[in-house]
């Protein structure tokens, strides 16, 4: 049977009825929880809410065997309760293998009234399902920018209504949103980045949310971003923001679909007949706000469609800035993770590597005997990687065609970014360019479709 989440707060952080004494914190990936012995989940009555809301189970909640077992090594009595101490890098290796539901299931088992799903209102409407097939009471809150698509809000609306919750919306601090929007104007992103807004707007709200509880619950997978969220692990202590105790290892973060791809959610979606954000019908994979989303192409990235003109690497607001590796840049060096630096792409005997003294050679109109399409690249871009397979193809098919056109790569990150930047009109990877045979100017490619037919297309239109 569903069950019945808070409802909404307008500010200020998310209050929880349950409250663990201050010598009692965590730290690091070692979390000290108090389980109350008389508790009031499971019971058939309402637990007062610091806000003034209630939320009323509908049925007794059974916890899983797993954390009945965990509770009978760890127990130790003391005072009223008993205190569990976690090893959640443990229990995330523990977690791997087990099923989204299995993973919510033991999240609300632990924090009850404590924890809450974030909702962004997108395909991370299945952890809301997935949390009403637990049985058990769940809480649901989202961050309302200001600058969210019409759909989106009715979306909202749909959800409370189906599911039969009242979610909690966060909202931005109105004097600061004034005063960003007042000296930059209201579209400073396209010109400097997203990360001030996206902090006005959504990080300092979310802050505030955590305040209140000790646990929350995202929608995070591996496959989302490129270079950003590979080894998330289906829970963590947070590593950026703290919980109602304050201090490190103060929050817990679960990702139950970390291991999960696209396909698998959709697939859950559509069996469970779970009401979805209609921007996806549009073409919209990942969305957020109004200004900073647009649909994808057949084929394209799914973060593609999330501050497009800024660079792959930079697709995340900071909302999961923890979880974020450091890249590998030009030098070749290996990422901060410890994991090795990502190997050469578009490797073809097709395709001529460029040096910056062949590029800049290149550029000079009187040295091009034949026109040349280049893409600018990073090895570590996962939208690189993705255009791989047809830009090779096109480039053997070019040289089979006997059309006179050259085809090259250069890599355009680390130390020749900004050359990049300024002599080669790069916006964000990949960037092609044609250089045309008697034109001192390349011409950029203006599509987002890079597909073997498309660039074929461009290059006969130019050539």
């Amino acid at each position: 049977m569903a069950s019945v989440a808070a409802s909404a707060q307008v500010s200020g952080s998310l209050s929880s009825s349950h409250s663990i004494p201050k010598d009692q914190r965590g730290a690091g990936l070692l979390q000290r929880v108090c389980f109350p012995a008389t508790s009031t989940h499971g019971r058939k009555d309402v637990a007062p809410l610091k806000s003034g809301f209630s939320v009323r189970t509908a049925s007794p909640a059974v916890e899983s065997p797993a954390v009945e077992r965990k509770k009978k090594e760890e127990k130790v009595e003391e005072g009223a309760g008993f205190v569990v101490e976690e090893d959640y890098e443990k229990l995330a290796d523990e977690l791997q293998n087990a099923s989204p539901l299995e993973i919510i299931d033991s999240a609300l088992a632990r924090f009850g009234n404590d924890i809450a799903i974030a909702f962004s209102g997108a395909e991370d409407v299945a952890l809301i399902e997935y949390a009403r097939l637990t049985g058990r009471p769940f809480r649901v809150f989202s961050l309302d920018t200001g600058r969210l698509n019409p759909e989106t809000y009715q979306f909202f609306d749909v959800v409370e209504k189906h599911y039969g919750i009242h979610i909690e919306y966060m909202f931005p601090d109105s004097v600061e949103v004034q005063a960003l929007v007042r000296t930059k104007g209201l579209f400073s992103f396209y010109e400097d980045g997203h990360q001030e807004c996206c902090r006005v707007r959504k990080v300092r709200p979310l802050r505030r949310a955590l305040k209140g509880l000790r646990a929350w619950i995202t929608g995070q997978r591996k496959d989302q971003s490129p270079g950003t969220r590979a080894h998330i692990p289906v829970v963590q202590v947070d590593p950026s923001f703290e919980g109602l105790d304050g201090g490190a290892g103060s929050l817990i973060k679960w990702n139950p679909v970390a291991n999960a791809n696209g396909v698998d959610i959709w697939n859950f979606l559509r069996a469970m007949n779970v009401p979805v954000n209609s921007l996806h019908s549009q073409g919209y994979v990942s969305i957020g706000c109004e200004p900073c989303t647009r649909p994808v192409l057949p084929g394209q990235h799914e973060r593609e469609g999330r501050w497009w003109w800024e660079d792959a690497k930079s697709k995340e607001c900071g909302l999961h800035k923890g979880n974020i590796q450091q890249e590998v840049e030009g030098n070749g060096s290996a990422a901060a993770n410890g994991s090795a630096a990502p190997s050469d792409i578009f490797n073809s005997k097709s395709v001529v590597s460029l040096s910056r003294a062949g590029i800049e050679n290149l550029m000079k109109v009187e040295n091009r005997r034949e026109p040349w399409l280049v893409v600018l690249y990073a090895p570590w871009c996962r939208f690189c990687q993705a255009m791989e397979g047809s830009f090779v193809e096109l480039a053997e098919k070019l040289e089979g065609l006997s059309s006179g056109v050259k085809v090259g790569k250069f890599r355009a990150d680390g130390e020749q970014k900004e050359f990049a930047k300024e002599q080669l009109q790069l916006g964000s990877f990949p960037t092609i360019l044609f250089f045309p045979k008697h034109s001192a100017t390349p011409i950029k490619y203006p599509s987002e479709k890079r597909d073997v037919d498309s660039l074929l297309a461009f290059v006969k239109a130019l050539q």
